[in-house]
């Protein structure tokens, strides 16, 4: 006998449908931005902080 729809089912569609393609662009998106190069001076300030001494 086969189930005709089950909770583990349709979750497991969801997410595979939604949420991995969602969290896919919002990985790019990070990326991006990081490798902006008008955001290269804000990522060298922060990456000499610790260095500094005041």
């Amino acid at each position: 006998m086969k189930a005709i729809v089950t909770v583990d089912n349709w979750v497991s569609d969801f997410v595979l449908t939604l949420w991995t393609p969602l969290f896919v662009a919002i990985f790019i998106a990070i990326v991006a931005y990081a490798l902006w190069p008008k955001n290269k001076s804000k990522f060298d300030a922060a990456a000499s902080m610790p260095l500094r001494e005041e």
